[in-house]
């Protein structure tokens, strides 16, 4: 079982060894980077690639770790216990499967992904690491205990808003999806685009690599928002030479509400702007 990449993904040698790594050694591949760079997507190809079906559990702020495990609806029993509901003679009419059951119990190795694990209090990933260890956890409410019909190869991605436990981090497989340099982002590009005019990409490509480099910007453009971009060039039939335009006073591209997502960022780019006139001037 080997992550070669997809026609719809392109995969990095390091990316593709680190996949194989983690489903080699059986351990969670912990996968963190700029958001936009692809790491929930990863997931999603991987199944493709194997033939997998995807269990995702997207975190929250509120997520508890044994949200993923099951839930017991106490206060719904008591209440049909109340009514004189027959329901409540068999407790697992109360009691929801969460991902991690899910996963557990399926006959073919499916792919979990947990993601976007930093968003929980920082206790969550120590909460579930004797059951991502042992792949098995007890139910009280019936006295059994859960194990994989088949481990699952479980990817959790990270946008590292905060440190994870150490403890956690032994137990994990870890890689770091560097932003694409710019053949890397020709190929994603391809993908997306096949057939894309090649002055289009390049103008596109050196604005998009130039506002990357902006000191103080709060928040970079990522993939994701390069491809927006692209998409919307082409809807409005934007040319290479309207890109390519280097007035000093225009330093906001077309439709940059694609790429700059706060109005600090717009902001800078006007002050920016506002100086290139003074000194022509």
């Amino acid at each position: 079982m080997k992550f070669e990449g997809t026609k719809d993904y392109v995969a990095t040698d390091d990316l593709r060894v680190a996949v194989n790594a983690a489903i080699t050694l059986q351990r969670p591949l912990l996968v963190k980077g700029e958001p936009g760079t692809g790491k929930t997507v990863l997931a999603e190809e991987i199944a493709k690639a194997i033939d997998a079906e995807l269990i995702t559990w997207n975190i929250k702020s509120t997520t508890k770790a044994h949200q993923g495990l099951y839930e017991y609806d106490a206060v719904s029993r008591l209440r049909d216990s109340q009514l004189g509901d027959e329901r409540v003679r068999d407790i697992r009419n109360y009691i929801s499967k969460g991902k991690l059951w899910e996963a557990f119990e399926r006959k073919k190795r499916p792919i979990l992904l947990i993601d976007e694990i930093d968003k929980a209090d920082i206790e969550f990933p120590n909460d579930l690491l004797q059951e991502l260890d042992r792949m098995e956890f007890y139910v009280y409410e019936t006295n059994e205990t859960i194990k994989a019909e088949n481990r699952p190869i479980v990817i959790i991605t990270s946008n590292n808003e905060k440190e994870l436990p150490d403890a956690f981090l032994r137990r994990c497989f870890f890689h770091y999806i560097k932003f694409p340099e710019e053949d890397t982002m020709r190929a994603i590009i391809d993908v997306h685009f096949p057939g894309l005019k090649g002055k289009l990409v390049q103008e596109a490509l050196n604005i998009f690599y130039e506002i990357r480099e902006v000191p103080g910007l709060k928040k970079k453009p990522s993939t994701s928002e390069l491809l927006d971009w692209l998409k919307l060039l082409l809807s409005e039939d934007i040319s290479p030479e309207t890109l390519r335009e280097k007035d000093p006073t225009k330093l906001i591209p077309p439709l940059h509400g694609a790429l700059l997502k706060n109005e600090q960022d717009v902001h800078l780019f006007e002050r920016l702007a506002f100086l290139a006139r003074r000194e022509r001037n």
